[in-house]
């Protein structure tokens, strides 16, 4: 499988066709990032409990906690993998003027595609769980500890330990393997779940597409912060006008109207990020999917 490098500047264009897909076609995109969020918030709501025991009760969770609530929230997390394939090829049916409904992005399961995307997930998680130990190892040891101790200085609401040795060194290089992980799984997600490439294949073809393509990604990075910086400012604005009139009118206008706006930033959110995945795949591989999986996908 070849895949492509781009110009700098592509990393803008993701960012650019990924904000207007849904705008495009509103109905299955922002239908299938509704039915999306709301499943994506099941750990959240299974963990928050058990959070807010420790914090009420002023200690730390246990290691038997701890390892539930993450070995269930991993489990979650790869049951998901699937639904994000599927929104993937919701993308694509709508971009190829294809029928796509935003009930399609159950159609891995219905195809019997489910397990092979969640090895592809499993395969993830073992990457990128040695990558962070790499830049552990790399950065210094005493990084877990001083991230222990943080948790167990705020759940006991005492003063934060100072940054650890080498905390500096372990950020930039978060910050690189944040950078190439973006390239990486967009890639590799794509190959998976529109071309249906095997796993270690489409593995392959994300470190390649990565690696080609390091320029865009970091353009594609600055770009997604300076459009959260507007996003932001735009935000504060609404939000303080709101407040105005919750003290003009009441305080429930505000949370009233609060809410609906929060609601709707996170579809947006959704669909901008599975977008500009959907255009970065499309761009370093070609987009020469077949055209029966975007079919499969839309039925």
């Amino acid at each position: 499988m070849t895949t492509q490098s781009k110009g700098p500047l592509a990393g803008f264009g993701w960012l650019q066709r990924g904000i207007s897909v849904g705008y495009r076609h509103p109905k299955p995109i922002f239908g299938g990032a509704a039915i999306l969020l709301l499943i994506a918030l099941v750990p959240a709501l299974i963990t928050l409990p058990f959070q807010f025991h420790s914090l009420g009760a002023g200690t730390t969770q246990s290691p038997a906690i701890f390892i539930s609530i993450m070995a269930v929230s991993m489990l979650i997390g790869l049951l998901l993998v699937p639904l994000y394939a599927g929104y993937l090829q919701v993308i694509d049916a709508a971009e190829r003027g294809l029928p796509a409904r935003a009930s399609a992005i159950f159609s891995p399961y219905r195809q019997g595609d489910a397990l092979r995307l969640i090895g592809y997930g499993l395969a993830l998680v073992v990457i990128y769980l040695a990558l962070v130990g790499i830049i552990i190892l790399a950065a210094g040891r005493g990084i877990v500890s001083w991230y222990m101790q943080v948790l167990t200085a705020q759940a006991n609401h005492l003063q934060p330990p100072g940054l650890p040795q080498g905390f500096g060194t372990a950020m930039a290089l978060f910050t690189v393997m944040g950078l190439f992980m973006m390239g990486f799984y967009s890639v590799s997600l794509g190959q998976v779940a529109l071309r249906r490439r095997g796993v270690f294949n489409a593995i392959g073809d994300g470190f390649l597409g990565a690696l080609k393509n390091l320029l865009p990604l970091l353009v594609l990075a600055a770009s997604l912060v300076i459009a959260w910086i507007i996003v932001t400012i735009a935000i504060t604005v609404v939000i303080l006008v709101l407040a105005l009139l919750g003290r003009l009118v009441g305080a429930w206008l505000m949370f009233a109207l609060t809410i609906p706006i929060y609601i709707a930033l996170a579809l947006v959110i959704f669909a901008v990020m599975f977008g500009v995945m959907y255009y970065l795949w499309r761009d370093v591989c070609g987009g020469d999917t077949r055209l029966g999986a975007a079919e499969t996908s839309a039925a």
